[in-house]
C-alpha cells in the first residue's frame, strides 16, 4: 500500500523553505501547513512582499547598506559626522548599533569576514571600496572596527590595521565588552553603547 504524503506543490514549499537559516525540515512542513490551513495566513501577499524586496533592495555601492533606487539613508544623511567610519561584518549589524544611539557617523559593510575554513579571502570582502573612502576623505578619519570576537572577526580586524596602517586615517576598536565568539545581532543596547564608548586604538 502507497504511503499517504503531501501533495508536490507542498513538498517543493517545504523544500523551499528547508533552505531558510534556521529552518529544519519539521519546522519548515510546520511553516507550509500553517500557511496553507491557517485562515489568517495570506500567502500571496507573503509571495508578492518578497518579490518586491528582493526587486527594489540592493547593497549601497558607497557603504553596502540596504538601499533603494532612492538611494541609501545612512549615507544620503547630511547630519552624520563624515570622520568617522564604522565598519562591520554585515548589513544587519548596523542595525543594532543605530538602535544604541551610540554613534553617529558612516558605515562601511564589508560584506562578511575573513575565513579560509569558508575560502572568504581579503578579494571577497567589499575592501577596495572602504580605502576609496578613506583616501578621498578630508582631513584624518578615524576608522573604527566594530568586528565579531570570534577567531574570524580578530583575522579580519587585524588585516584591516595592517592594510590601514600609514593612511589617512587613525584605527580604533570597539571596547570588548561584547560576549566572547559572539556577534553584534546578540548584543543589547547597553553593551553596545559601552563598546563604542570605550573603543582604543589598534
Amino acid at each position: 500500500m502507497k504511503q499517504a504524503d503531501f501533495p508536490e506543490a507542498v513538498t517543493t514549499l517545504i523544500a523551499g523553505l528547508k533552505h531558510l537559516p534556521g529552518i529544519g525540515p519539521r519546522s519548515a512542513e510546520r511553516i507550509a501547513v500553517w500557511l496553507l490551513q491557517n485562515p489568517k495566513a495570506d500567502p500571496l501577499a507573503l509571495a508578492e512582499s518578497l518579490v518586491t524586496a528582493k526587486q527594489s533592495i540592493q547593497p549601497c555601492a558607497r557603504c553596502g547598506f540596504f538601499a533603494t533606487a532612492d538611494g541609501c539613508g545612512l549615507c544620503d544623511d547630511p547630519r552624520r559626522d563624515d570622520q568617522q567610519i564604522c565598519v562591520v561584518e554585515q548589513a544587519t549589524d548596523v542595525l543594532p548599533l543605530e538602535r544604541s544611539g551610540a554613534f553617529r557617523g558612516r558605515y562601511h559593510c564589508l560584506g562578511g569576514k575573513l575565513s579560509p575554513l569558508d575560502r572568504v579571502s581579503p578579494e571577497d570582502l567589499r575592501i577596495p571600496p572602504l580605502l576609496r573612502r578613506i583616501e578621498a576623505g578630508d582631513g584624518d578619519i578615524e576608522v573604527i572596527l566594530a568586528l565579531g570576537s570570534d577567531v574570524e572577526g580578530e583575522a579580519t580586524a587585524n588585516y584591516l590595521a595592517e592594510i590601514l596602517r600609514g593612511r589617512n586615517c587613525s584605527v580604533t576598536r570597539i571596547a570588548q565588552g561584547l560576549p566572547a565568539g559572539g556577534g553584534l545581532e546578540h548584543a543589547d543596547a547597553l553593551t553596545l553603547t559601552r563598546a563604542l564608548q570605550g573603543r582604543r586604538s589598534f
